[in-house]
């Protein structure tokens, strides 16, 4: 997704630490969420408390890890991870919280370009959502992740039944590419990358 990081992998644990400095979570619960191997995530979380990108204290046996707000280019890099990897968990916890939302994904060219497909960056985030949430809600969340991200947050509503049909051609277009989950079912995206990375 950007030239400025090593890694998919690193954007996406960076994506899951960086962003609001509140949250303090453990290793396995950061491989969980950013879809790496448990291994992955430790290596990376390692060499970003050693460069002082994040900070770490030990509860129990856990290992917890939040971002250091103290490093003097924490604001810069937070707006890069954003623009970059952001999306997901921004999007993911705000559709966490609204009620009828049973599926969600990121599709168009911000989840092809996260696919590995080279190409210009996005200019907008598209998402769609299936069930059958409030429009105003949904509405309120494009726009709060759309400040969030400083990128504008384009959600398509659709019901249940519209999607297992996909007999909509703009649906069975939106199912026949890439797309990157935001609820409990992965994406193909997430399975390809730890396929990746076990070999």
């Amino acid at each position: 997704m950007t030239p400025f990081l090593r890694s998919d992998a690193q954007g996406a644990v960076l994506a899951e630490t960086l962003l609001d400095p509140r949250v303090e979570i453990s290793v396995s619960e950061v491989a969980r969420r950013a879809e790496v191997l448990p291994a992955v995530a430790h290596r990376e979380v390692s060499r970003l408390i050693e460069a002082g990108v994040l900070k770490d204290r030990r509860d129990g046996n856990n290992r917890l890890v939040s971002a250091n707000t103290q490093h003097p280019l924490w604001s810069l890099m937070s707006q890069l991870v954003a623009e970059t990897y952001g999306p997901v968990p921004v999007l993911r916890d705000l559709l966490r919280e609204i009620p009828g939302v049973d599926q969600a994904f990121i599709y168009g060219s911000w989840a092809v370009r996260r696919s590995g497909t080279a190409g210009p960056p996005p200019r907008d985030v598209d998402v769609l959502v299936v069930g059958q949430p409030s429009r105003g809600d949904v509405l309120d969340v494009a726009e709060v992740a759309g400040q969030r991200l400083r990128t504008e947050v384009n959600i398509h509503l659709v019901s249940r039944e519209a999607w297992d049909a996909r007999s909509d051609p703009f649906l069975k277009t939106v199912a026949d590419r890439p797309l990157i989950a935001l609820t409990s079912t992965e994406s193909t995206l997430a399975r390809d990358r730890r396929s990746d990375q076990a070999t």
